[in-house]
């Protein structure tokens, strides 16, 4: 889970929780040069905290971190520390822990999905003075609290044939109508008094996106959704499936656009319109590949690809020179073991993701090798051995069964958030 760095850890913290939720001024509780911000069931949040965090915000996004800019940042950062301070509790009470080979996985699917190669993220981060590790912080809580609301849910989170029937039904109503490709952002609103701070974060942030701040590492950092994991990516989407003041700005938006704030119950959502196309009406590019796969001795750990990994990596590339046909790719996937399989079935391109690998797939000429796809686990090559356009179908099962999975997730992790907040006591300077 994220710790926090702790200027001092002061009496005044150590505050009993009552049954109901209490929100008061820091002010009586400690004069102003205590140096705390905010006290979250006891746990201190001190002012270095916000100042540290607001900076980052500040660098990441482009802003000049002068006196002025901290200050505006603060109010909206110290309420995103709070937040995470409760989930970090709610999984320090459940004994969640996230291990690093999932933080290192995470941190692989932002690069991937960035077009980055390995180690990318670390160095556009530090480039800007951005300290690595708190970006690893932040996903070690964000993957916590997912752990959290997979238990909150248990058997309930997995839908039924009923559920699975119904979606189905749903989709084959939307053939004719177009489907939004979108990433967002969403930034809470947790009371009337967080109203206008959230506001002015929300554009600050927009700002920030116009003027060419890359959208994925911005929602990976400081969106408040789970989508902030997948750098704030949705995927296709009907309008039906949004809240209304967001489908009704996504459907006036050109592609590439960046909304204005979209007030949504909870909070602000931020959206950017990466592609649409119309269900049913388009064929789709079904593509027939072959894959070989060679594991590592250990995983890639904090991006880094030390030796072992490396002679492993040489290896399949030396090997693959002399793939000829897909049935030969088949045979090198056998001298591996067959860890996955060769043969993954038929490809709907529309869906391949990261867009990366998606756009490697749609260029690659059928017959030849791809350049090697260095994964946490292992390597892989690719090989395309037929393209062939059919009319769109409905996405797979699995598809349908992950995007019932993650509307409930979704809606859960507001409810327990709502909750939480509740039943803490939080003083607030």
């Amino acid at each position: 889970m994220k710790h926090f760095l702790r200027a001092a850890l002061l009496a005044s913290a150590c505050l009993a929780a009552p049954a109901g939720a209490q929100t008061v001024s820091l002010a009586s509780a400690a004069p102003q040069s205590a140096s705390i911000a905010a006290v979250v069931n006891g746990q201190v949040i001190t002012s270095q905290d916000v100042y540290n965090r607001a900076r980052l915000l500040a660098i990441s996004t482009g802003m000049n971190p002068t006196p002025d800019v901290i200050t505006r940042l603060s109010p909206q950062v110290t309420k995103q520390l709070i937040d995470q301070t409760l989930e970090q509790q709610e999984i320090a009470k459940r004994n969640v822990t996230v291990s690093d080979d999932d933080v290192a996985q995470a941190v692989a699917h932002i690069e991937q999905g960035n077009n980055m190669p390995a180690g990318g993220l670390r160095q556009r981060l530090a480039a800007v003075g951005v300290p690595f590790s708190t970006l690893l912080a932040q996903i070690r809580t964000q993957l916590g609290w997912q752990q959290v609301l997979h238990q909150v849910l248990g058997p309930g989170l997995q839908p039924t044939p009923g559920d699975m029937n119904a979606e189905k039904a749903a989709l084959k109503a939307t053939i004719g109508s177009t489907q939004y490709h979108l990433a967002e952002i969403f930034i809470p609103v947790t009371g009337p008094d967080d109203e206008v701070t959230a506001r002015n974060f929300t554009n600050t942030v927009i700002a920030q996106l116009r003027a060419g701040a890359p959208f994925p590492v911005i929602a990976a950092q400081f969106s408040q959704d789970q989508t902030a994991l997948s750098g704030g990516d949705l995927g296709y989407v009907q309008l039906s499936q949004l809240d209304a003041p967001v489908a009704a700005t996504v459907s006036e938006m050109p592609v590439g656009a960046i909304s204005n704030p979209i007030r949504v119950p909870g909070g602000y959502e931020v959206v950017q319109l990466l592609d649409k196309h119309e269900v049913g009406n388009q064929p789709q590019t079904v593509l027939n590949i072959r894959q070989a796969y060679a594991p590592y001795p250990t995983p890639i750990t904090s991006g880094q690809v030390g030796p072992a990994q490396a002679a492993v990596i040489n290896q399949l590339v030396a090997k693959s020179h002399q793939v000829q046909s897909c049935d030969d790719m088949t045979a090198l996937n056998a001298t591996y073991g067959n860890v996955r399989p060769a043969d993954p079935g038929p490809v709907n391109l529309a869906t391949v993701t990261p867009p990366a690998f998606q756009t490697l797939l749609g260029d690659l000429p059928i017959g030849k090798v791809s350049e090697p796809l260095v994964s946490r686990d292992g390597v892989s090559v690719v090989m395309v051995c037929s393209r062939q356009q059919q009319a769109e179908a409905l996405p797979s099962d699995e598809d349908i069964g992950n995007m019932i999975i993650q509307q409930r997730v979704q809606m859960e992790s507001q409810q327990l958030l709502d909750d939480l907040r509740h039943r803490s006591v939080i003083v607030q300077d």
